[in-house]
């Protein structure tokens, strides 16, 4: 996400009590008449939001149905969630903010379906077996929320001028489709959008179809990597659209509102040359389709780097978040925090990533850019690595306190090592997830010593040393 200051909305959940059954949160549940499964947690415990994502299962691949009508703001939807049992199943939920359940079903039989907050809990016909893979069907409808931070930023499905779109960090997505919410828990996506005829979809992955028929344009978007539901989007609207190709064949597809189309154009047409630029740091980039959207100075103000298309205001498209937003494509989206105290492991690379390119670019060493961030007192009110709230998580020190540790392990172990580093760290957890403890391990471990002083001043101190040096 580009830097700025910003509170994160509690995903405020309640337990659901399952008739005749108490599901704990840990996933445990009481036996009931021969029932042999249990709930699954209706939380994953995360340390900002212990509410948000669910316990029992793993999603594998969402196939989403939407219809959207930008004049109503309806949207009318089915959710196809497949997912394999961690435990024997006899209920299990599905985050979902707002909107209206209106048929539930597992494996093609109705199950029963109860509403508890951002909660949605299934009961199957049939307890699921621990290992199995099942299938699970949701059709829903209404107008999908808009959620509004603390600091007044908003995420979730915003209304533009001429349709909507849609952002999900950090909780954003359970606005628009049922699932589990959590970064830890990625999944495939297939998205297919009808709008009116004359309006255009957009969204992750690959345009695989695009048909016109009753007044409707129906469009098909796959996604073959993984994806946390945070980074999946939708936009609607009217859209200038160019295709082109990196250096490498990669299929590169922008969408911007035709207001703003002709300002955005010369640094959207960069996009293949900074890829290339980022390729050779960080590794081959991970995903089958790149690309970007940009809109209108809108609700959200601030660019999102929603997985192989980022989304811009007009006003947050500067060459610098350009490459902020792509380099998370490998740090954050590939990559993909263990849980949200983590988030530095997004931020500060991409941050660094900035710092890379105003030398390569601009002629400005890194140490500069360090050495300002030294010096700004508001990137030392808390540790990166240890944010003291949700709210806490999209403040500087997560972002530029974070981009001074990368340049203090680049210090101790040189330039060549830090390459490698930066480029192993991307391979090694490819399309997965990481904490901050793997990467503190691996650091040490490609840099052949013990990088305490590092992690004890920089990733976890509370107070900022007399010296950058």
């Amino acid at each position: 996400m580009e830097s700025r200051i910003r509170a994160v909305l509690g995903a405020a959940t309640a337990l659901l009590l399952l008739a005749g059954c108490t599901g704990a949160a840990d996933g445990g549940g009481v036996d009931i008449g021969g029932v042999r499964g249990t709930p699954g947690a209706a939380g994953l415990r995360d340390p900002y939001f212990p509410k948000l994502g669910n316990g029992g299962y793993d999603v594998t691949h969402y196939a989403l149905d939407l219809a959207y009508d930008p004049r109503s703001g309806r949207l009318d939807a089915t959710a196809m969630i497949t997912a394999r049992a961690g435990q024997d199943l006899s209920a299990f939920n599905l985050d979902l903010a707002g909107l209206t359940v209106d048929s539930a079903a597992v494996d093609g039989a109705p199950a029963a379906a109860s509403r508890a907050g951002n909660e949605l809990t299934l009961r199957p016909r049939e307890d699921i077996d621990k290992g199995a893979v099942f299938r699970t069907t949701i059709a829903y409808s209404g107008t999908p929320e808009t959620i509004t931070d603390a600091d007044g930023s908003k995420e979730g499905w915003l209304r533009t001028e001429d349709g909507a779109v849609a952002l999900g960090q950090p909780v954003g997505s359970m606005a628009w489709f049922p699932g589990n919410h959590h970064p830890s828990d990625k999944a495939t996506y297939d998205i297919t959008l009808t709008v009116p005829q004359g309006t255009q979809a957009i969204s992750n992955g690959v345009r695989t179809s695009e048909r016109t028929a009753n007044g409707r344009t129906t469009s098909v978007w796959h996604s073959a990597e993984p994806m946390a539901s945070y980074l999946a989007t939708v936009a609607v609207g009217r859209y200038t659209t160019k295709v082109s190709a990196t250096p490498s064949g990669l299929p590169v597809l922008t969408a911007a509102d035709p207001v703003v189309a002709a300002k955005s154009a010369p640094l959207l047409a960069r996009i293949p040359e900074l890829l290339a630029w980022q390729e050779k740091t960080f590794g081959p980039y991970p995903f089958s389709a790149t690309g970007a959207i940009v809109e209108r100075t809108g609700d959200a103000g601030y660019a999102l780097e929603t997985q192989t298309r980022p989304v811009f205001p007009l006003d947050s498209l500067t060459a610098e978040i350009l490459v902020h937003e792509l380099a998370h494509q490998w740090f954050g989206n590939s990559v993909t925090p263990a849980t949200w105290q983590d988030m530095w492991l997004n931020e500060g690379f991409a941050v660094y990533a900035e710092w890379l390119y105003a030398e390569d670019f601009e002629n400005t060493p890194a140490q500069v850019n360090f050495e300002t961030a030294f010096a700004a007192d508001i990137n030392w009110a808390f540790p990166p690595a240890r944010p003291p709230a949700a709210e806490d998580l999209f403040d500087p020190p997560v972002y530029q306190r974070g981009a001074m540790v990368l340049h203090r392990i680049r210090q101790r172990v040189g330039d060549r090592t830090f390459r490698e580093l930066l480029a192993g760290w991307a391979a090694r957890h490819r399309h997965g997830n990481a904490s901050t403890a793997d990467f503190t391990a691996y650091a040490e471990e490609v840099a052949g010593e013990d990088l305490g002083e590092v992690w004890d001043v920089w990733l976890y101190g509370d107070e900022r040393p007399r010296r950058p040096n």
